[in-house]
């Protein structure tokens, strides 16, 4: 188990920004690398109804079981490494999820036996070093929906929000309230829901 604090900001980008942002950075096809986030939580939304976030991100031949929570610097994230078998086997619901994660989402009084396989979210993403801190560039489909983003990963919010602001400023991008990806993921599940 590892934990960490995640400081990040983040806006949505049109496609033309977000091409924008590839040519200025002069990034290739082959630095973008595909990853998946699947996602879980209780049929009444309970981890989201906290805060939290519960998601396996599998990459390449890796998977990790991620659990964000609220936290007054961003984001408290525990760490879980799975083995891809294991990782399918919790999308199916034949596995159990490991007693540390479980044991802080039963501190959050959720019923992590209630938790369930919502869907995937797949990602295509390149990462730049950037200014102390690291800036990702992402295009993401998700339930029969997609979307660019802009991410800036940092250790210092002060820093990191200056340096960020002077990057949309520079490349002249629209500031957009923007919410995280699963925020965005559960805002298109429940729409497609309520059509059923």
């Amino acid at each position: 188990m590892k934990q960490e604090i995640e400081i990040e900001f983040k806006n949505i980008v049109t496609k033309e920004e977000f091409d924008r942002l590839r040519s200025h950075f002069q990034l290739t096809e082959d630095q973008f690398i595909s990853q998946e986030n699947h996602y879980f939580d209780t049929p009444a939304f309970s981890l989201k109804d906290c805060g939290a976030a519960l998601r396996i991100r599998s990459k390449k031949d890796k998977s990790v079981l991620t659990l964000k929570q609220p936290h007054q610097e961003g984001l408290l994230e525990t760490h879980e490494a799975l083995t891809n078998e294991q990782a399918k086997e919790l999308r199916d619901g034949s596995a159990k999820i490991p007693s540390t994660i479980q044991q802080l989402i039963t501190d959050l009084q959720v019923d992590s036996h209630a938790l369930t396989y919502f869907g995937t979210l797949r990602t295509s993403r390149a990462e730049i070093p950037y200014k102390n801190g690291l800036l990702v560039l992402d295009h993401s489909f998700y339930l029969g929906a997609e979307d660019y983003e802009l991410e800036y990963e940092v250790t210092d919010a002060n820093e990191g929000a200056k340096y960020f602001e002077q990057l949309l400023t520079e490349l002249d991008i629209k500031k957009k309230p923007t919410e995280n990806k699963i925020r965005r993921f559960y805002k298109r599940k429940y729409t497609l829901m309520d059509g059923e």
